[in-house]
């Protein structure tokens, strides 16, 4: 299904609506956008509304003006009110996570159900990091469309390299044997990959410990102890924080990522038990 966008009274912002019953926003992580597939492994689109909106500064919804993680959740709220679903679960992955925590802290009355997968709950990368400094050139908004051009070239003629290329980035665990599978799920999801103006401004954001503390909802904090791109202190954070919460501490293989691979149907089997339950 192709993406929409709309015009709200905050800015314009692009969605992708499919599936009906249970209503789910997921909150996609960095470099990602409302074409963001692969958390969706697991989800019978008879039973759930998946909705994916692209958060201000990815795919066609602009940053100017909704840099925040409270800005974005505004703006979520009123794509929501446009479609007029609520209450709904949402699910933030990976750099979406302040946006989702903010989510679910600022509208408690719309919000039922919290999923924060691989998330990022505190200040993520300081300005010191080599990995904050690299991200800056690498995936500047002059220069990212030809690093992930870059990516997709290499990742069509040499997908297998490619695979173990990126695997260090998301996992601490030591490169092993990949599966056909795993290697065409990682492939799939570089291939809508952009940074846009968005990654710059998610490692920027700081969310205030006061602001999750307000999470009354349900959460479910669910992250491997593998993961080699947001370290495991966040989801333990995010536990600590958020009083109705449990942790569900993975061991899979591709750490950050634990949609890929042959261990990932148990991770996405409780994580939708979870939603459902």
């Amino acid at each position: 299904m192709d993406s929409k966008v709309i015009t709200t009274g905050l800015g314009d912002i692009e969605y992708r609506s499919i599936g009906r019953g249970i209503p789910v926003v997921f909150v996609h992580g960095g470099h990602s956008n409302c074409k963001e597939a692969l958390c969706h492994k697991g989800f019978d689109l008879e039973k759930f509304q998946l909705i994916v909106p692209s958060r201000p500064g990815y795919g066609r919804t602009p940053l100017i003006g909704n840099g925040t993680p409270r800005k974005s959740a505004e703006l979520i709220a009123e794509l929501l009110d446009f479609l007029s679903v609520e209450p709904i679960v949402v699910y933030g992955i990976s750099a979406g996570g302040p946006t989702a925590i903010a989510l679910a802290a600022n509208y408690p009355s719309r919000v039922r159900k919290l999923v924060l997968a691989s998330a990022v709950s505190k200040k993520w990368l300081e300005k010191n990091e080599r990995t904050y400094k690299t991200a800056h050139v690498i995936f500047h908004p002059k220069i990212e469309k030809l690093t992930w051009g870059m990516v997709r070239l290499f990742s069509k003629l040499f997908p297998r390299a490619m695979a173990r290329s990126f695997y260090p980035q998301f996992s601490k665990n030591p490169i092993g044997r990949f599966e056909k599978q795993a290697i065409q799920e990682l492939i799939f999801a570089l291939s809508h990959y952009n940074s846009g103006q968005g990654f710059l401004n998610d490692i920027r954001h700081n969310l205030n410990a006061n602001v999750i503390a307000k999470v009354k909802c349900p959460t479910l904090v669910i992250h491997s102890e593998n993961d080699n791109s947001v370290p495991l202190s966040h989801a333990e954070h995010a536990h600590e924080m958020i009083a109705d919460s449990r942790l569900e501490i993975l061991k899979n293989t591709w750490g950050h990522l634990f949609w890929i691979g042959v261990d990932s149907e148990e991770s996405i089997a409780k994580t939708i038990k979870f939603i459902d339950g």
